[in-house]
């Protein structure tokens, strides 16, 4: 029996680090649902760039959700009948909260604020993932892609 809960967690906490992955938001990225959808274009100039950290992902779902049922499982083989069950409830809640913050930090990426102007002469900052080392550098010439209210930096 503790065989088979060790498997199961080892399968479950297999797919909370899975799960853990982002959607890239770089500007060479692109959702399903942006995908031969018309953008707007404009061509700036970049002012200034400074690193920034986008955090990961807080929503639990995947991090929390796993890590309750590795927490739960792995609680469940201590103790017997009603110990087995308090230390289940208590192995889900410590597995939840663990399980949140692993996705969190695994989902913490580089990014850049970048300031531009844009040939009209507004403006305007975005923030983006980095992208292979793909930092943008004051002085370069960059395309800015627009739909609704994202806006995407590329070269």
């Amino acid at each position: 029996m503790k065989r088979l809960n060790t498997g199961v967690a080892l399968v479950l906490l297999t797919a909370v680090l899975g799960g853990c992955a982002q959607q890239s938001l770089t500007g060479d990225a692109y959702s399903r649902s942006e995908v031969q959808r018309a953008q707007r274009i404009q061509y700036a100039v970049v002012e200034s760039v400074r690193p920034v950290v986008i955090e990961g992902r807080t929503d639990g779902v995947v991090g929390g959700g796993a890590g309750a049922i590795v927490g739960g499982v792995a609680g469940s083989s201590i103790g017997g009948g009603r110990g087995s069950v308090i230390t289940s409830v208590l192995g889900a809640v410590a597995g939840g909260v663990v399980g949140q913050r692993i996705e969190e930090a695994t989902s913490r990426t580089q990014g850049q604020e970048i300031t531009l102007r844009l040939d009209n002469g507004e403006m305007i900052s975005v923030v983006q993932e980095v992208a292979n080392q793909n930092f943008f550098r004051p002085g370069d010439r960059v395309r800015l892609l627009g739909s609704g209210s994202t806006l995407r930096v590329s070269y």
